[in-house]
């Protein structure tokens, strides 16, 4: 059986067509973008353009609760890791229950934005005491089961944590429920796998940082992590911060991403998270490698990372994608937003992100970032096209920022000029309506549910 959905405007990988006959199977995958002449009996049509789904390549779902919490001076000069220090704290408080409301709230968020996927880098694994759980995996199927309620799809990333710096440092007190051995954390990914399967959510590895693993470790892992799956997706805090870098090199004399690359198999299965800290030649090497270059704009603002150099990255044409990280904003267009004005400011142009292929600046960022965050998800969500999955958003042609404008300034109004506001009329994932008019069915249970989450947690 097919289910279709007629289209005046859809962009699709080559770019704009009109009049599109867009079909899926009942596995909610694509099986045909044809052009017709008129709409056939029976088929709905789009209430405007219809793009395709975004991937969220990065997300910390209890980070949700967090978000505009720590926007106060708690030092001289506050930065990332004095803000780590209250994300810690804020950590430590949380059970499997507030986790799964935490996400399911998020989830729909990330859905009524336009996501239709997310990366969940989880390393909240253990009691507050640091201990195990019965079930080494209740954390991870909190998760997994928020994703299943919403419908979003999941790549579900555990992460490898053991030490607090460079060179194997132990791990402090706010730390412990992160923390995994090596073997530990290759039993709970075979301990995950059919549950991931189960829902069609794919399962990965994410060692968190160089300054979290030591190099011994990290062999290890991947050499496990081939054992169970070799085309397993790895993504990896890299490079975020310039103390990061400088820490780097007093223990090896390299800097985070040349170290990696010359020590680790980086290839397109890996996404580097952040990257921000980058030299002209680890930009070189990196983008060569195939890896994503995890981008999460809003967070790195919000945390005072420091600026990615993008256009260096677009003419190595390096692979890249966007997240959402600690939730500071939950919005696609937000984010690839602020990515195109943070290298505004920082180059005193414009329309940046445009390139010879692709002078138009909205369309330009969509679709890079839809390509490299299926390829950091591994999974079939690459666009509308024959055997991706019916992964897809559909604006509302007769929202005020969108009434009365073709549909390539209908997106660049989407991505620029919203104000916060959002166009969004319908969200498909694997060809399942997730979000209508703008809300997800869920979404008052979904919001309560987070709110009293929250609550919770600071209460205690």
């Amino acid at each position: 059986m097919h289910h279709q959905l007629f289209a005046e405007y859809a962009l699709l990988p080559g770019g704009w067509a009109r009049d599109v006959l867009l079909q899926w199977n009942a596995q909610g995958q694509w099986q045909a973008m044809e052009a017709v002449q008129a709409v056939p009996p029976q088929v709905p049509r789009a209430a405007g353009p219809v793009l395709p789904g975004m991937p969220n390549l990065h997300s910390h779902a209890f980070q949700r609760a967090l978000a505009g919490l720590t926007e106060y001076r708690s030092h001289a000069q506050d930065s990332f890791w004095s803000w780590r220090t209250l994300m810690y704290r804020f950590a430590a408080q949380l059970g499997p229950a507030q986790l799964e409301a935490i996400a399911t709230g998020l989830y729909v968020e990330m859905l009524e934005a336009g996501y239709s996927s997310v990366c969940e880098f989880h390393y909240l694994h253990h009691d507050a005491h640091g201990q195990a759980y019965a079930d080494p995996a209740e954390m991870s199927l909190s998760l997994l089961r928020a994703a299943q309620r919403t419908g979003i799809g999941m790549t579900l990333l555990p992460v490898l944590y053991q030490n607090s710096g460079f060179g194997g440092g132990a791990p402090t007190a706010g730390q412990s429920r992160f923390i995994h051995s090596t073997e530990y954390m290759l039993r709970l990914l075979e301990r995950l796998r059919p549950a991931c399967d189960a829902q069609s959510a794919r399962l990965g590895l994410a060692p968190h940082s160089l300054r979290a693993v030591t190099p011994e470790s990290l062999h290890e892992v991947l050499t496990g992590l081939k054992a169970l799956d070799a085309s397993a997706p790895i993504h990896i805090h890299i490079a975020e911060q310039t103390a990061e870098v400088d820490a780097c090199l007093a223990w090896s004399g390299q800097r985070p991403v040349a170290w990696l690359l010359d020590h680790a198999p980086v290839d397109a299965r890996w996404c580097l998270v952040h990257a921000t800290h980058m030299d002209a030649n680890e930009y070189q090497r990196a983008a060569a490698s195939g890896a994503v270059a995890g981008l999460c704009p809003s967070t790195e603002a919000n945390l005072g990372d420091g600026i990615f150099e993008f256009k260096t990255w677009q003419n190595h044409q390096g692979a890249w994608g966007i997240g959402s990280d600690s939730h500071i904003a939950v919005n696609p267009a937000e984010d690839l937003m602020l990515l195109e004005y943070s290298q505004r400011l920082s180059l005193r142009q414009r329309n940046v992100a445009a390139h010879a292929q692709q002078p138009d600046v909205a369309q330009a960022l969509w679709q890079g970032a839809v390509a490299g965050g299926a390829q950091a998800a591994a999974r079939p969500v690459a666009g509308l096209a024959v055997g991706q999955q019916a992964d897809f958003i559909v604006l509302d042609a007769q929202h005020p920022t969108l009434a009365g404008l073709s549909p390539d300034q209908m997106l660049a109004s989407h991505v620029i000029a919203s104000s916060r506001q959002s166009a969004v009329a319908q969200v498909w994932s694997g060809g399942q309506l997730l979000v209508q008019h703008g809300r997800h069915a869920l979404h008052d249970e979904a919001m309560a549910g987070l709110v009293q989450a929250r609550r919770d947690l600071l209460k205690a």
